[in-house]
């Protein structure tokens, strides 16, 4: 038998391909299906179901291109309606894959469906199993993304304890955790940076698998502290529940090289969105104005999903030449499939076109020190809430990323702002934002927190009540 984990690092998601015979399943694919087709037939296998561990909201899961290219049937738990052919199981209901089986297990409380798939190998051992969102390592799924549902939060956040005391907790303390996520992904609070465990070992480090912990508590301790779900989550798991555009199709639209002229009037008369993925360092120094900067060597998908609102907009794009079809693939990631195309030549094409430039005023920590020695300065901290509560530089504002969108009147166009992260790349994104609407007084303070850290400026860990205007 074998199990493969394949893990993405961008999305902090992990899908898995497991083997027994000549017959294979696909557990919670990523968008881009090819690779999992050319692994079933390096290995002379066929991929005989895709299981779903549920309708995943920070991803587009590839379940419905991979069955098309495949004939696999897409597997889903209890309770799930899809508006494409798929087969609902039942709890407890086994799969035969060659002389493994698989058994589904219905866990709600993440979401209604979530369900959890047991490994049982050839030798009728359970080995492993495939918990989705139910159980992470550390951590648990967030309870807070029911798509039309009339069920609270806390009613999700009971179901999850029953689910994991009654379908988890009950397994051997051998078996493997496999989870849909780690560190850096938003459907939990404090996953870890392991990307598997044992349950055993689960039971004993994981807040969630307390034995002494009542339900009542559980409840208060998973619903506590959670960040409002970025606005692309809902919208994921509806294209997860109906369906989308081949992915094939997505990148041959996608991956079309524009000259300038066509670029230019793409951006200035058909309201497509500049997207611009090279590396911070080159926005600084110069970018085509108006466009958005979100690198491709961050967090990119994600900060795409949650600060681009409208996932049908139309999107060009500046890329490092030879990392075109990686920006596209990872737009379709998160379900933003109406990208146009690229700038062909990237940027040195339109500068030497002789097309009107910009750039981003950009200091070293050095320097923000020095002038925030001789003058008050309005100083933006960019980071999370939770970044600002633990330390800040003092009589700095809290001005989230995440929640920008809903803060622009917060700021004054004609006030001169300073922006720092945690490293420099989120401020560089805030900064560009911001100078698409009309804030173009701003400096960057590069290597954020981490470089202003070394200076010694003052830092305080409360949250100031200072406003921003």
């Amino acid at each position: 038998m074998k199990i493969e984990q394949i893990y993405t690092g961008c999305l902090a998601q992990g899908a898995y391909y497991i083997q027994s015979g000549n017959e294979a399943v696909i557990i919670d694919p990523l968008r881009e299906v090819d690779s999992y087709v050319e692994k079933a037939k390096e290995n002379g296998a066929t991929i005989k179901y895709i299981f779903e561990t549920h309708f995943h909201a920070d991803f587009v899961s590839g379940h419905v291109d991979l069955a098309k290219k495949t004939g696999a049937k897409i597997v889903f738990g209890p309770t799930a309606k899809t508006s494409f052919e798929s087969y609902i199981g039942t709890d407890e209901e086994l799969f035969e894959i060659g002389e493994a089986k698989i058994k589904l297990l219905h866990t709600p409380g993440h979401t209604m469906e979530s369900s959890t798939f047991l490994l049982i190998d050839e030798e009728g051992n359970q080995k492993a199993i495939f918990s989705g969102d139910t159980l992470f390592i550390g951590d648990v799924g967030r309870p807070d993304l029911a798509v039309k549902s009339d069920l609270t939060e806390e009613d999700l956040a009971g179901y999850l304890y029953d689910s994991l005391r009654n379908k988890i907790m009950t397994l051997s303390d051998e078996i493997v955790v496999y989870p849909a996520h780690g560190a850096g992904s938003a459907c939990g609070k404090n996953m870890s940076s392991e990307t598997w465990d044992t349950l055993g070992n689960q039971k004993k480090t994981n807040y969630a698998l307390r034995t002494d912990m009542t339900k009542e508590e559980f409840i208060k301790e998973v619903t506590e502290g959670i960040m409002p779900p970025p606005q692309y989550f809902a919208k994921n798991a509806m294209m997860n529940k109906s369906g989308y555009e081949s992915i094939d199709t997505v990148m041959e639209t996608g991956t079309v090289a524009l000259d300038v002229e066509t670029f230019e009037a793409m951006a200035n008369h058909e309201g497509a969105l500049v997207l611009d993925t090279r590396h911070q360092s080159e926005f600084v120094k110069g970018h085509i104005p108006n466009s958005i900067f979100i690198g491709i060597d961050g967090n990119f998908a994600p900060w795409v999903g949650a600060l681009i609102t409208d996932l049908k907009q139309p999107i060009i794009f500046l890329a490092d030449s030879g990392r075109e079809e990686e920006v596209v693939t990872r737009l379709s990631r998160v379900g933003y499939d109406n990208t146009l195309g690229y700038l062909k030549g990237g940027f040195s094409s339109w500068k030497a076109a002789n097309k009107e430039t910009d750039t981003l005023a950009s200091i070293t920590p050095q320097e923000f020190e020095k002038r925030m020695n001789q003058t008050t300065l309005n100083v933006l901290d960019v980071r999370k809430p939770g970044e600002f509560e633990a330390e800040h530089v003092d009589q700095s504002a809290t001005f989230p990323l995440d929640f920008i969108n809903s803060h622009m009147d917060e700021v004054n166009p004609d006030t001169q702002y300073y922006l720092y992260c945690a490293g420099g790349y989120r401020s560089v994104i805030a900064s560009s934002i911001l100078k698409s609407r009309g804030i173009h007084d701003l400096v960057n303070v590069e290597l954020g927190f981490k470089g202003i850290i070394e200076t010694g400026i003052k830092r305080t860990d409360f949250v100031c009540p200072s406003t921003l205007k």
